[in-house]
């Protein structure tokens, strides 16, 4: 994947004009292109970087009264480095000195904290994932086409929206998807890997991997020993996929439950994991009530785990999860996304709810599917009423779409994301 490097950003559909009175939060993990977009987008207002201590410095300088003036409408990049700049953004903005501002930072926790002391009801939030599939399949001059998740998710009727989708396609879009779901799969989407060989990709999830440990932990928390987080990060990292048990994570990372219960909520502050909540109305039998953990990146994933072979099922299944969650948090869609699991053992991998019903997911990493991987989806779809269960569908890595039962249909993972 190393065509044009720039692609378009989803996000960019949904961030408010400049001419609006509005002030814009972009957050997300490092490395995520926040200020590649920010300036693409907003190529008209000032650029400050508060990692620069002589502009830390000299915003100090500046006064509230003089914000506008002196920086008027703005891309205030990692803006957290100097917290007492909110209070003048706020000033300036209530007075009618600045009618417009961008703000963005990768620490969550600080950020929203400042927001919440001085910025509350006069910020609109926007999070910037790595690269999604069809993000990577077209480059920034390109016209973008959404996904065929989106149009899942806003369907009526699955078996209507799908059979007008043709079985395979024989085209060039089809070979560059599967490129890019390869790339994926083995190296993530974090935008900067695009322009590396393999050698130089593997080093970057490294030093990434250290860097997030020395800057943003820094950030988000007072942690003396670096030592005993970066042993739970991998740990957690082996688990994506799996229903999480706090007690057993914190056993074999040698800490406490709650060291174990606030690492990871650092984790998932920083854009790191993924935490999918499970379905809590009671179908069938009794629900399990513990979240699964997924990993947002799977270059970061493999990374922190060192492996690099055959992708196996959890990985697979994070990589389809995570692909989802970040197209539904992108284009701010009201669907939900939680798995479902009994404890007399039923399971499925993803309930949507979606505005008009319930879509059930099944993900397998194989080529072939049949229709005894949809017989959980077909138990769910007998006990739910017909008017909220639009259907279901088994996610695969083969190449056709194809009935496999009522309502149920096999999508390869390429084609729907």
């Amino acid at each position: 994947m190393r065509t044009n490097l720039q692609k378009y950003r989803l996000l960019s559909n949904f961030l408010p004009n400049s001419n609006k009175r509005r002030l814009v939060l972009i957050t997300g993990a490092r490395q995520t292109g926040k200020t590649t977009l920010a300036k693409k987008y907003y190529n008209s207002l000032n650029y400050f970087n508060f990692d620069s201590s002589e502009i830390r410095l000299q915003a100090k300088e500046i006064s509230s009264f003089s914000w506008g003036k002196s920086v008027g409408r703005a891309i205030l990049d990692e803006a957290q480095k100097e917290p007492e700049i909110f209070e003048k953004i706020k000033y300036a903005y209530d007075k009618g000195d600045i009618d417009f501002s961008v703000i963005l930072g990768s620490s969550q926790i600080l950020l929203l904290k400042k927001i919440r002391e001085s910025l509350a009801g006069r910020i609109f939030i926007y999070e910037l994932w790595p690269l999604m599939l069809s993000e990577i399949i077209t480059n920034e001059n390109e016209k973008f086409s959404n996904a065929l998740i989106d149009e899942v998710i806003n369907s009526q009727n699955i078996n209507d929206l799908l059979k007008s989708k043709p079985e395979v396609i024989l085209s060039d879009e089809n070979n560059l998807r599967m490129e890019a779901m390869r790339h994926l799969l083995t190296w993530g989407g974090m935008p900067e890997l695009l322009s590396l060989d393999d050698d130089e990709r593997l080093k970057w999830l490294k030093s990434y991997i250290y860097t997030y440990l020395e800057r943003d932990l820094s950030d988000l928390a007072r942690i003396d020993d670096l030592e005993p987080f970066n042993k739970f990060e991998k740990l957690a990292a082996l688990r994506s996929g799996n229903i999480l048990v706090y007690s057993s994570l914190a056993k074999d990372a040698g800490i406490s439950p709650s060291s174990a219960r606030r690492y990871l909520e650092y984790l998932r502050l920083s854009y790191q994991t993924i935490l999918l909540q499970p379905y809590s109305k009671n179908l069938t039998s009794s629900v399990v009530k513990s979240p699964k953990i997924y990993w947002a990146d799977v270059g970061i994933m493999r990374a922190l785990t060192g492996h690099w072979g055959d992708v196996g099922g959890s990985l697979f299944e994070t990589f389809v999860v995570s692909e989802l969650y970040k197209w539904i948090k992108t284009s701010s869609s009201e669907t939900q996304i939680y798995y479902y699991r009994t404890r007399s053992g039923m399971e499925i991998d993803l309930l949507m709810q979606c505005k008009n019903g319930l879509i059930g997911i099944e993900i397998k990493n194989r080529e072939k599917v049949t229709s005894s991987d949809c017989s959980n989806l077909l138990k769910l779809g007998s006990v739910l009423p017909s008017s909220e269960w639009l259907g279901g569908m088994v996610i695969y890595s083969g190449q056709k779409i194809f009935k496999l039962a009522d309502k149920i249909w096999a999508v390869p993972a390429h084609r729907l994301l």
